[in-house]
C-alpha cells in the first residue's frame, strides 16, 4: 500500500507555500505532521517510499510479529513443564510470514496518506530534496517552508566485509519479505536486531549462527547480557563472539562465511545470510548542503533543541544520529513542536530513554549502568533482586533474570536494568522514577499486587533499606522500646 499515486486532478500546484515540511513519514515525522495539522500549522509531508517508514514496514512491527511466532512455537516445545502434552507438528513458514504481514495491515492505516489527508497535511509522494535554506522540491512540486523537518531515518548498515558486494544477503529490509523458513540462518552482527532474529528464527526450526566482533549487545551491561547469552546457547544457536569474518562467498547451497578462529581459517556454511552489522543515517540525495545544514557519518548535526546548523530546518530520529529507536524519534517530535509552532526553547533530554530487547527473556535499561556509573566517577549501590525469589515467576517457570539498579548512597536513582520476563513492561516503573527524580525509597513503598512479577522491583527497591532495618542498631531499639511494655 504506502503512498498512493496521485492522480492529474490530485497534483499539488507547482509552488506550495507552508508552515512546515517534514521530509520522512515514519514514526517522527507522522508525529510532527500530524501533531502540527490539528494544532492549526499548514503542513507538506513528503515520503518517497512506504508511510511509516522503517518501523512499521521493516523494522519493530515485523520484528515483534516474528518474535511472537518464535515464542508460540518455543510455548509449545515447553508445555510439558506444566504438565501439558504438546507436540510440534510443524511450522508454515509461509503461514508465519503471512503473520506478520497481516499485523503490518492491521496498523498500516494509521499511517496511510489517506488519513494524514483527512488530517488536513498535503502528501507527496516524491523524493524531497533541499534547493535553498527552507526551499524543498518534491518531484514537480517546490515547497517553500517557514520550518522544515528532516525525518528520513536509517538504513541497514554494510560492513566492509571481502566478498559481501558479491553474494545475496539478507537485511531487517528483506528478511521478512519471504515465502519459506531458511535452513541455516548465518547473522553478521550481535546488536540487538542480530540477537532478537537469531532467537526467532531459531525457534521456528531454523539452524542458526551469529558471528560478533566483539561481545552481543555491547551497549547493555554485561551481568544481564550473560543471562540472555545463556538463553541464546541453550536454543541451539552457535553463537561466536570476538569472531572476525575474513570473506563471504557464494555457494551451491547458500553462503559461506570464512572466519578468523584463534588464527585458524574455519568456513561457515548456511543457506541465508543476515547482515545486521548497524545502522546508517539517510542522507543521502537530500542536498544538504544547500540548506547550509552539516552532516558526518552518524548523522547530520543537531543542537539540543534538534535545529541543524541551519536554524530553520530541524533533524529527528534516526538520521540525527544517537540513540536510534522509534519511541526516541516520537519523543523528538514534540520537541519540534513546542520549538517550530510555539516558538518554545525546548531541549531534548536523552538521560531517560529507555531500550529493550525482545528477545526470551527480554533485557531492558534506563538511566545509567554499572560500567556508566564507574566511568562518572559516581559513589554509587547496586541493588539487585533475582526472578526465582519472586512467586509468580515460579508459577509460570519464568525464573530466569534479574533487577538491577543502580543507586545513589542516598538512595537516588541513576538507572536500572532488567533482564527477564516481560522486562520491557517491568523497566517503565524505573523509566517513570528516575524521569521525575524520585528516590528508591518511593518504589520500595508502593503497594504492588500479588503476586505479580512486579514485586521483583519492589523488593529490588526495599534491598536499599536491608542493611539498616536489620542491623543491631535496629534490634537494639526494638528490644529497647519492647521493654517500656
Amino acid at each position: 500500500m504506502g503512498t498512493r499515486p496521485m492522480a492529474e486532478a490530485d497534483m499539488p500546484p507547482a509552488t506550495i507555500e507552508t508552515d512546515i515540511c517534514v521530509i520522512g513519514a515514519g514514526s517522527g515525522g507522522l508525529s510532527v505532521a500530524a501533531g502540527a495539522s490539528q494544532m492549526g500549522a499548514r503542513v507538506v509531508l513528503i515520503e518517497k517510499g512506504e508511510m511509516g517508514g522503517d518501523c512499521l514496514n521493516t523494522g519493530c512491527v515485523p520484528s515483534k510479529a516474528l518474535l511472537a511466532a518464535g515464542h508460540a512455537a518455543r510455548a509449545v516445545r515447553t508445555a510439558g513443564r506444566f504438565g501439558v502434552r504438546a507436540t510440534l507438528d510443524g511450522i508454515d513458514g509461509k503461514a508465519v510470514y503471512d503473520h506478520v504481514e497481516g499485523v503490518i495491515d492491521a496498523i498500516r492505516p494509521m499511517d496511510s496518506p489517506e488519513r494524514f489527508e483527512g488530517l488536513g497535511v498535503t502528501v507527496i509522494a516524491e523524493h524531497g530534496r533541499f534547493t535553498g535554506p527552507t526551499t524543498v522540491q518534491a518531484g514537480p512540486t517546490e515547497i517553500r517552508a517557514k520550518r522544515v523537518v528532516v525525518a528520513t531515518g536509517s538504513s541497514a548498515g554494510v560492513p566492509p566485509i571481502l566478498g559481501l558486494d558479491t553474494v545475496p544477503f539478507l537485511t531487517n529490509e528483506t528478511v521478512f519479505a519471504r515465502d519459506a523458513l531458511p535452513d541455516h540462518l548465518i547473522v553478521i552482527g550481535g546488536g540487538p536486531i542480530g540477537v532478537e532474529m537469531a532467537q526467532a528464527h531459531a525457534d521456528l526450526g531454523c539452524k542458526v549462527t551469529v558471528l560478533e566482533l566483539f561481545s552481543i549487545m555491547a551497549n547493555d551491561d554485561p551481568e544481564l547480557v550473560d543471562v540472555v547469552r545463556r538463553q541464546l546457547v541453550a536454543d541451539g544457536i552457535d553463537l561466536r563472539e570476538g569472531i572476525k569474518i575474513s570473506g563471504v562467498e557464494k555457494t551451491a547451497s547458500g553462503i559461506a562465511v570464512t572466519v578468523d578462529n584463534d588464527g585458524t581459517a574455519e568456513r561457515i556454511e548456511g543457506s541465508h545470510l543476515l547482515v545486521a552489522a548497524g545502522r546508517r543515517p539517510n542522507v543521502d540525495g537530500l542536498d544538504l548542503e544547500k540548506a547550509g545544514i552539516e552532516a558526518t557519518a552518524k548523522g547530520i548535526t543537531v543542537d539540543a533543541r534538534l535545529r541543524t546548523t541551519n536554524k530553520k530546518v530541524f533533524a529527528i530520529g534516526d538520521v540525527a544520529g544517537g540513540l536510534q529507536f522509534t519511541h526516541v524519534a516520537g519523543y523528538h517530535a514534540g520537541v519540534v513542536i513546542k520549538n517550530a509552532l510555539f516558538r518554545l526553547p525546548a531541549k531534548a533530554d536523552h538521560s531517560t530513554v529507555p531500550w529493550v530487547t525482545y528477545t526470551a527473556p527480554e533485557l531492558a535499561q534506563v538511566g545509567l549502568t554499572e560500567k556508566a556509573a564507574k566511568e562518572k566517577g559516581i559513589e554509587f549501590n547496586i541493588l539487585r533482586w533475582p526472578f526465582h525469589e519472586n512467586d509468580r515467576a515460579q508459577a509460570e517457570r519464568e525464573t530466569e533474570g534479574l533487577v538491577k539498579a543502580i543507586v545513589t548512597p542516598k538512595g537516588k536513582i541513576l538507572g536500572c536494568g532488567i533482564v527477564g520476563r516481560q522486562a520491557g513492561e517491568h523497566i517503565q516503573l524505573w523509566v517513570l522514577a528516575l524521569s521525575k527524580g524520585m528516590k528508591v525509597g518511593d518504589l520500595a513503598t508502593v503497594i504492588v499486587p500479588y503476586p505479580t512479577l512486579g514485586e521483583v522491583s519492589k523488593r529490588a527497591a526495599g534491598s536499599f533499606f536491608t542493611p539498616k532495618l536489620f542491623s543491631e542498631k535496629t534490634r537494639a531499639i526494638v528490644r529497647f522500646l519492647l521493654k517500656l511494655g
